[in-house]
């Protein structure tokens, strides 16, 4: 959209954010003939950490129509994973769970921006460099009020809608309004810190080690190691492999930016394997990034003129990659329920209140996966449930195969059989690896 294209009065639907969750559901509402209006405050392409995406994310882009411009992008593919746990090594491989269409390791600067570009196509009026600062909802016609930043100058303006939806990430700016954001149980609170290295080896399925010249050759797999404080991730792209690591926040709360810097590099050239792969790979200055206090969910996420979707929503430990599909199961079934909504609009309190269980659902499933743990902090073990028996058998046994590398099955375990399934034992877990050859 041109820096001077002006922004609208009003809209049909108004969403806050321009990062996976908000692009689309932003395209999905535009395929259906909707007036949508996408304000984002930053200018795409965003510094982002590297991202690796699981299969399941094909059929979400196949429904926005994002899937050919993806493909053609040139991502990495990615074979599986390896995790060094607490000394024990373990693979897993997508094909021998039935996914045909390859995992990927994504620079997401340039994964957002061809999402949001995507959904400008399909007819979105996107707007960067906007910033919301007010919403009132407690109106015929919600409210919002920006901070337009394309000139340079700071100009303030209103647009009105029948929903807006919050796809704003951490900012989760309904969240701030509502007061309804709670940090988790304070043992179960992390912080990440990331950076990028040039020049670094990758692990590929085999368990050896290859040069970053030979990445789109032999593919790479997700390298997960833990550490005495918490875990780290490597995951090789095109230019660059994409290093972090996730520790508990009181550890490194006392700490300033450049502590947690020299912490992170210190941490990186005494963790397992780790300084194999980075000996003579090269840190990129000023790539250094961190996210603090990143575990969290909201109380309210959904009503009759709002949704918060993707990190507005909840965020939790990323170990299982699930964030990105987060955002894309929650753009598409928020889109589904607006479309419903703006058909009858009398019917809007109920398709917003399935939403939110359905939100609920897969967050809740997420943290169990992630945390080995249920029952509290926003998760209700019954949606998590009932959401299990949906999903497909040949996913959760995926899902559980990448929680016993973790060694956080046993709440996974005992939520299927509450559930009523019988996951199986053989096809459910890890393959077992005597080394690996870096």
């Amino acid at each position: 959209m041109s820096t001077n294209s002006k922004i609208p009065s009003r809209c049909d639907v108004l969403v806050i954010g321009g990062g996976p969750a908000g692009s689309s559901v932003a395209a999905l509402l535009a395929k259906q003939g909707i007036d949508v209006v996408l304000l984002e405050k930053a200018l795409h392409p965003r510094p982002q950490v590297g991202e690796s995406l699981i299969p399941h994310v094909w059929k979400y882009a196949d429904k926005t129509g994002v899937s050919a411009l993806i493909e053609r992008e040139g991502f990495v593919a990615k074979a599986g994973g390896i995790t060094v746990w607490n000394g024990n090594i373990s693979r897993i491989a997508f094909s021998e769970f039935g996914f045909d269409r390859p995992a990927l390791h994504v620079e997401r600067d340039i994964f957002d921006q061809l999402l949001l570009k995507h959904a400008e196509n399909l007819g979105v009026s996107v707007f960067q460099q906007v910033a919301v600062r007010k919403v009132r909802l407690d109106l015929d016609s919600p409210n919002i009020g920006y901070v337009d930043r394309r000139g340079g100058d700071a100009v303030e303006g209103n647009i009105t809608c029948r929903f807006v939806i919050d796809a704003s990430g951490a900012s989760a700016v309904l969240a701030g309004k509502f007061k309804s954001k709670r940090l988790v149980d304070s043992s179960m609170r992390f912080l990440s810190l990331w950076g990028h290295f040039k020049g670094s080896r990758y692990v590929a399925a085999d368990g050896r080690s290859y040069p970053a010249s030979e990445v789109n050759t032999v593919r790479p797999v997700t390298f997960v190691t833990s550490f005495e404080d918490g875990w780290i991730w490597h995951i090789a792209m095109r230019q660059y492999a994409s290093v972090g690591l996730v520790i508990n926040t009181e550890r490194a709360r006392a700490m300033d930016k450049s502590e947690r810097e020299g912490f992170f590099l210190d941490t990186l050239k005494k963790a397992p394997y780790l300084e194999r792969l980075l000996d003579n790979a090269e840190y990129l200055p000023g790539s250094f990034s961190q996210r603090p206090d990143y575990s969290y969910y909201s109380t309210r996420l959904c009503g009759e003129n709002f949704y918060c979707i993707g990190d507005a929503a909840s965020f939790v430990d990323p170990i299982y990659s699930h964030g990105v599909l987060n955002a894309f199961y929650n753009a598409s079934i928020t889109a589904l329920a607006v479309t419903e909504s703006l058909k009858d609009f009398t019917r809007r309190g109920r398709h917003a209140q399935l939403c939110e269980n359905r939100i609920r659902q897969f967050y809740g499933f997420s943290r169990s996966l992630a945390l080995g743990e249920f029952g509290g902090d926003g998760v209700d073990a019954e949606l998590v449930r009932r959401f299990m028996r949906q999903v497909p058998s040949v996913e959760l046994e995926l899902m559980l195969a990448a929680a016993s590398m973790s060694e956080r099955s046993e709440n996974f375990h005992r939520l299927s059989m509450h559930a009523g399934l019988n996951l199986h034992p053989v096809r459910s877990k890890a393959h077992v690896m005597e080394g690996l050859a870096l």
